[in-house]
């Protein structure tokens, strides 16, 4: 995708498989087959953004890693394909100058560090809401993996940017705070001429929360505010030129919404 001057790439990192109840205990496949499998089962990516401005090269989102995490009938992460995705583009980890994570849930830092802890992009900034830093970071009550709350703990601070409101980081890529899912929760805006792009991470998890506002996510750790922040970015993407994808949307494919009497997701 082109968004005016800035070449805008998605990549998948691996799996996704979520079961009616990750949105909620009162969800059921019924009435929503073409989403879920015929086991009941829906197979989601695990998604990234690659972004290439005239002299940036940023990465939303770090996907999984070389990890998997099985919560059962809820959940199944399997990481590992976001290196083969770069190189497809012809970018190495070094070629990366900034990393965005819109939060810190496991599969969406998981290439941050390596098994030692040492930086993956090793001149690259790192960007994330503040507030997961003391939600995930500094709590060790909180599940995160080792080596990448280590790396986070052991890494130059100066590479490190917490931010707690909406922040520039690049001509054309903004910071905007969608909290709810998370403490810290971003989404990225990129945006050129009259064209924008939202880069909603888990504030929205798919497109058919337009339609079941009820449905949730098992990771909201504040489910009230979240669905606030999904409505809200649900009426941006009303807006002329605007589409928007999340790190989950099935093909990472970019939308936006119909308004009307019955809004609908146009895909």
């Amino acid at each position: 995708m082109r968004i005016g001057d800035i070449d805008l790439h998605p990549l998948t990192d691996g799996t996704f498989r979520a079961g009616p109840g990750y949105f909620g205990d009162h969800v059921t496949a019924h009435g929503h087959e073409d989403y879920f499998a015929s086991d009941g089962k829906a197979f989601l990516p695990i998604g990234c953004f690659l972004i290439r401005t005239g002299s940036r090269t940023i990465l939303v989102d770090a996907g999984m890693g070389p990890a998997m995490r099985d919560d059962g009938d809820r959940r199944l992460l399997i990481g590992g394909q976001l290196p083969i995705g770069l190189r497809a583009q012809g970018v190495s980890p070094a070629d990366i100058d900034t990393v965005i994570c819109t939060h810190l849930h496991a599969d969406h830092c998981g290439w941050l560090f390596d098994l030692t802890g040492a930086p993956t992009f090793p001149r690259a900034d790192i960007w994330f809401g503040e507030h997961d830093w003391h939600h995930f970071v500094a709590d060790p009550d909180v599940w995160m993996l080792d080596h990448i709350r280590h790396g986070f703990r052991e890494a130059d601070g100066a590479r490190l940017h917490l931010v707690d409101q909406d922040t520039a980081v690049a001509p054309g890529v903004d910071i905007v705070m969608t909290p709810g899912h998370t403490p810290g929760h971003l989404s990225v805006v990129v945006s050129s001429g009259v064209h924008r792009a939202l880069l909603l991470g888990d504030a929205i998890v798919c497109p058919i929360q337009l339609d079941e506002p009820t449905w949730q996510s098992i990771g909201d750790v504040d489910p009230a505010l979240a669905a606030q922040v999904r409505e809200r970015l649900f009426r941006e993407l009303e807006g002329e030129n605007v589409v928007g994808a999340g790190a989950h949307f099935p093909e990472l494919r970019f939308g936006r919404v119909l308004a009307g009497e019955l809004r609908r997701w146009l895909g």
